[in-house]
């Protein structure tokens, strides 16, 4: 991939309205109503981890439960708490707002925007491949969170009522499924209750961790980093693998990040050190000092922490968590699929607004059942949450490398930061992450391909498209004439049709093919012709004084280039209606919109490679109309097909 649309962000705060869901919008909501509802957004996914991250530390690893180790492995998770979650994302990583939004997406393009070149290459080349690929990997990451939560939830069950453990896997199918066939209601309805839900799961968790805590005070000692130092060297290899299990403390980190533009920084950094970060240490405490009483509670010591009448609601309560934390997730890669679509990274597809206040809330029905079947693929196959866990972290970790590393060029490019500073703050979390994932690579035989095999799909998937892209606008612009060698070209008497005319193509300045081929084969042309360009910023908002631009050139010709952040929702009727072009207003009902359709054929040019040409022309097919994508009115709009040769 040679080139990119990717354009550095704009000095300017965004005017553009941003909606209720946004981060603006949530600035007249009281701290106390952001801290509770960041709490159910944010921290879904890291705050179910405890449900199986320190059981998987002791029981895939075969490594004994005595007190060296179950010091160790407690010293192991508060650090890669301190480390990872409250110093890499919570102190810095959560500077680094592209308009108010964040997100690796968001963090590569500030880092690879370079408004003097139009191509990417070299090293930026290198960066942005590695940010798409880190997104890409999310995908996996979202497919397995809503597997591993929810399954491990529900095998609850078989410690608050060991006759129901044959229900484990058939229920957590059922939650699976109701949990996407929901989906296109989106969560407005049930979003007021993710905050007060998981308020409460925080609190359950604190109170479980120092009522366990408080018999064995000791287990505080684990604070001192040593004791991790000693746990690492003393248990050779098994030590070093353990580390993919407990990365699975922090597995939610990237959402802190991702879901900036939700709630702000504040908001998150709050809730996350009076709330989160206190109950997740206090819990895990909890469950290594329970530990060292009762070395065999390891096989479920969340629910075990917990007394016998208190199980059952513990169990709905951890159900109720998980539903969220898949929630989350499953939010998020609608968002990013959005997010790639605009910035056309991936085919156009069909995307439906769950709410009329709320523009972030949408729904794609192509990618939910992707998702659901991929999930419920997983439960069938895996049948147990340990047997998920070798699959989970992988995606998470090289996706934190990627944003340590973007980071680092963010500092060092935009922040002015000089190495020995950045390589201060980013060299030992970078070190601490590749081991993390170092060890998370030995779980690739047993399911840790499954994620990298989604990922590499996407990534494969969105390089063709954006290829397959470059291809067919270099194909067009083989026989492109400009706007005003059109305009000379013109007859005198040619015919004139009443009304207007409006011509959506991504040139500027150039005649579309398809006003070409209207005028050869119809010898017609409207009195006012509007030549239509969309252009998706890498910024998320634009400000509304650059949103419409507009060029006259003559005999009832005009370019208007409509510009948006990659967060903002476009309506192409609602953006033009009413311009005033040419001392008239533009009346959007009087419109007549034309689009192109291209059809790509093969040929003996060689531009990509067989299978990826197929491919392209397979997501070309494939690809929801423009029209729909851009809210035309569908008797208005007139479609124009051209054949391409790649």
């Amino acid at each position: 991939m040679t080139g990119s649309t990717l354009q550095p962000a704009s000095d300017h705060a965004p005017s553009a309205p941003v909606t209720a869901s946004g981060r603006r919008g949530a600035r007249g909501v009281g701290g106390a109503a952001l801290i509770v509802g960041s709490l159910g957004v944010v921290f879904g996914d890291i705050g179910t981890s405890p449900l199986y991250a320190l059981r998987e530390t002791f029981e895939h690893h075969s490594i004994p439960v005595d007190h060296a180790n179950v010091m160790g492995a407690c010293s192991l998770v508060v650090w890669s708490l301190i480390l990872v979650v409250s110093v890499k994302y919570v102190l810095f990583i959560l500077r680094a707002d592209n308009h108010g939004e964040g997100g690796i997406l968001a963090l590569t393009a500030l880092v690879v925007g370079d408004g003097a070149a139009r191509k990417v290459t070299g090293t930026m080349a290198v960066l942005l491949l590695l940010g798409l690929f880190g997104m890409a990997l999310l995908y996996g990451d979202g497919v397995i969170t809503p597997a591993i939560t929810v399954l491990s939830a529900t095998e609850g069950l078989e410690v608050a009522l060991p006759a129901l453990s044959a229900w484990v896997l058939p229920l957590a199918v059922l939650i699976l499924i109701g949990l996407f066939a929901i989906q296109h209601r989106g969560t407005g309805t049930v979003g007021s209750l993710f905050g007060p839900v998981m308020l409460i799961w925080f609190s359950v968790l604190a109170v479980l961790g120092v009522s366990q805590a408080l018999r064995e005070p000791r287990i505080f000692a684990a604070v001192n980093p040593l004791y991790a130092a000693e746990y690492l060297t003393s248990n050779g290899i098994d030590g070093f693998l353990s580390l993919g299990s407990v990365f699975l403390v922090v597995t939610g980190g990237e959402a802190l990040y991702a879901d900036l533009g939700h709630f702000g920084r504040r908001p998150i950094q709050r809730s996350w050190f009076l709330v989160a970060f206190p109950a997740l240490v206090l819990n895990y405490f909890g469950q290594c000092a329970m530990l060292l009483r009762e070395p065999e509670s390891i096989s479920n010591p969340l629910f075990l922490m917990a007394p016998n009448w208190a199980r059952w609601p513990l169990v709905v309560l951890a159900t109720a968590a998980a539903v969220i934390a898949s929630q989350a997730l499953i939010s998020g890669a609608f968002s990013m699929t959005v997010q790639a679509m605009r910035l056309d990274y991936l085919p156009r597809m069909t995307v439906r607004h769950t709410s009329a206040a709320h523009a972030g809330q949408v729904y794609l029905p192509l990618v939910n059942w992707l998702l659901a079947a991929g999930c419920i693929g997983l439960v069938l196959v895996f049948q147990e949450s340990s047997g998920l866990a070798a699959a989970y972290g992988i995606a998470v970790t090289a996706t934190m490398f990627v944003t340590t590393l973007l980071f680092y060029k963010l500092c060092r490019l935009n922040w002015g930061w000089s190495a020995p500073r950045a390589l201060v703050l980013c060299l030992p979390l970078g070190a601490l992450e590749f081991g993390f994932f170092a060890a998370n690579v030995f779980k690739i035989p047993a399911g840790g391909w499954f994620p990298l095999l989604v990922g590499a799909v996407i990534m494969v998937a969105m390089t063709t498209w954006r290829t397959g892209r470059r291809v067919v606008a270099e194909r067009l612009e083989v026989g492109r004439v400009p706007i005003r060698d059109f305009i000379a070209r013109l007859p005198e008497d040619i015919a004139r049709a009443p009304g207007t005319a409006v011509f959506m193509f991504r040139g500027d300045g150039v005649a579309p093919p398809s006003l070409l081929a209207n005028t050869k084969h119809n010898r017609v042309l409207h009195r006012r012709v509007i030549l239509l360009s969309v252009v998706t910023a890498t910024e998320p908002y634009v400000p509304e004084s650059e949103t419409v631009e507009i060029v006259e050139f003559g005999r009832g010709l005009c370019q208007i280039t409509l510009r948006h952040g990659f967060m903002e929702e476009l309506s192409v009727p609602e953006a033009i209606d009413g311009l005033e072009i040419g001392g008239t207003r533009l009346d959007v009902g009087e419109v007549t919109f034309f689009l192109g359709r291209e059809t790509v054929i093969p040929s003996e040019i060689v531009s990509m490679a067989p299978w990826r040409e197929r491919l392209f022309a397979f997501m070309l097919r494939a690809a929801s109309s423009a029209s729909r994508f851009f809210k035309l009115p569908p008797e208005q709009v007139i479609e124009v097909g051209s054949q391409v040769e790649i």
